[in-house]
């Protein structure tokens, strides 16, 4: 017998807004479970340049904000999904603003938001399929880029090895570039520190930008991108003006300045560790909410 749930997850980061709706079908045949994107709304809405330029989030972006949240409980109603989680990132996390949005955000729309730290976002993005692509004998350096923060998660054996997440996000990059020094140093001490034992480490990366970078080089499912054509890849975007990039390339006007910072902290992980290749494999923090709620890791 199958049994099919709808669960949703609302993803509140720096960049963007998303809303991601699952089917999750259950087998009592086979005791398999199978998680099943039903729909996903992207909505591009740039928390961080408010937060990262001015210290907190605007007006003007509040209330698209709680438009799109009302919008989101309209489709999670229409879709008939029955049961959800909503985490704010970095962006809501250092505006000064924050809670009070959140706030106003509940009594609109009816949607609770929890603001969530750097380590708690890694922990639930750990959640996902990432522990089916791991190789029990090998290392990796998992790096997910964000528009205000970048989680690292050191894997040795399947298991964790140690974690960190720093303020280097893409859109913080944009708008705090010189202000980031130290953060930076202090993030490709901790990438050589902790790879410095380890042979052969390979890249894990998820985030919208590597997705977009991955689906641009053509490659088939499961193959990896090598350093080589990371780095080369680097200097023809950051060869590219603005516009080229949205003209040429076809990325979204959102997409085409932070593809560049993005793929800067993709490389540089990449040579701190001395990794050839990095693994894609299209996760996030939304997927990691749904399979978190329905694990039960959170509520």
């Amino acid at each position: 017998m199958i049994r099919i749930k709808k669960y949703a997850a609302i993803d509140i980061g720096s960049n963007a807004v998303r809303l991601l709706i699952c089917d999750i079908i259950e087998n009592d045949d086979n005791n398999k479970v199978k998680f099943k994107k039903s729909a996903l709304v992207r909505v591009p809405i740039r928390l961080g340049q408010d937060t990262f330029g001015t210290g907190k989030i605007s007006v003007k972006n509040t209330t698209r904000l709680i438009d799109a949240m009302n919008a989101f409980q309209l489709l999670m109603n229409v879709h008939g999904v029955t049961k959800y989680k909503a985490c704010a990132t970095s962006a809501m996390r250092d505006a000064a603003n924050g809670e009070d949005i959140i706030e106003k955000i509940m009594k609109k729309s009816g949607i609770k938001i929890d603001i969530i730290n750097g380590e708690t976002e890694a922990q639930i993005i750990a959640a996902t399929d990432l522990g089916e692509l791991l190789d029990n004998s090998k290392s990796y350096l998992y790096v997910d880029v964000g528009g205000g923060s970048t989680e690292m998660t050191i894997y040795k054996k399947g298991k964790v090895a140690n974690s960190k997440s720093f303020k280097v996000g893409t859109v913080r990059m944009l708008n705090q570039k010189d202000a980031l020094k130290n953060i930076w140093n202090e993030m490709k001490t901790w990438v050589q520190v902790n790879t410095k034992d380890i042979k052969n480490v390979s890249l894990i990366g998820s985030g919208g930008n590597i997705n977009k970078i991955y689906k641009m080089s053509g490659r088939s499912d499961g193959s990896p991108l090598s350093f080589i054509y990371m780095k080369a890849n680097y200097k023809y975007l950051k060869a590219m003006s603005y516009e080229e990039r949205i003209s040429e390339l076809n990325l979204n006007q959102d997409r085409a300045d932070v593809i560049i910072p993005a793929t800067k902290i993709y490389v540089s992980a990449m040579k701190w560790s001395k990794a050839k290749k990095i693994h894609v494999p299209k996760i996030g923090l939304a997927d990691g909410i749904v399979k978190s709620l329905y694990a039960g890791i959170i509520s």
